[in-house]
């Protein structure tokens, strides 16, 4: 997985996406199952980097992804109280594979309400926390407060660390891969930390 984020232009990336294709993937990423594999943290970050830049309007940015993490993870959790339970009982396929709602249950039962905003910043969980909460019946007023409150942290907080590097690092434009691998490397570990814990 690693291989595969290191040869990602971040950059080309986010540009060729424009607001609507970042609000998109955040969406989601953000508790549509099958986008559990999209990089949403480095896509964020990049795209904070390119507001500094004057790509993007930061403001604009930041509530358009706000709104999409926020939604996206609605959506989720509809989807798990409505049909999710049949997750657990469906065979692995190219965009599903148990051990990712497993694993996520895991983390679920471990934080309860609270692992709807830690699972923001692990890659995988953020897409399956949502799910499982409507799975387990998580009362909606509940859920959708800690998932505003994880929006709120994710999508403007990793932006907005983007946009501050953005304006701090000298042509931090110019070194967009080597930081954004960096992120990228960072922002995986927990995932790996996890994986070790729970297998």
């Amino acid at each position: 997985m690693f291989d595969a984020l290191v040869t990602i232009d971040f950059a080309a990336l986010a540009l060729a996406a424009g607001y609507a294709g970042l609000v998109a993937l955040v969406l989601v990423e953000s508790g549509v199952f099958f986008g559990f594999f999209l990089p949403g943290d480095s896509v964020l970050f990049t795209a904070g980097i390119l507001a500094a830049s004057g790509f993007f309007n930061i403001w604009v940015l930041l509530g358009f992804l706000f709104a999409a993490a926020v939604i996206g993870s609605n959506i989720g959790y509809w989807f798990g109280a409505k049909v999710g339970k049949k997750l657990f009982t469906r065979e692995d396929s190219f965009f599903f594979h148990k051990k990712h709602a497993e694993r996520t249950k895991v983390f679920y039962e471990q934080y309860g309400p609270w692992a709807i905003i830690m699972a923001r910043f692990v890659p995988v969980l953020r897409t399956f926390a949502p799910i499982l909460a409507g799975v387990g019946d998580m009362p909606y007023k509940t859920f959708l407060r800690y998932n505003i409150a994880g929006a709120l942290l994710w999508s403007v907080g990793v932006t907005s660390l983007g946009f501050l590097v953005g304006h701090t690092v000298p042509h931090a434009s110019d070194f967009l891969l080597p930081i954004v691998t960096g992120f990228a490397v960072i922002s995986m570990l927990p995932l790996f930390f996890l994986r070790t814990k729970v297998s």
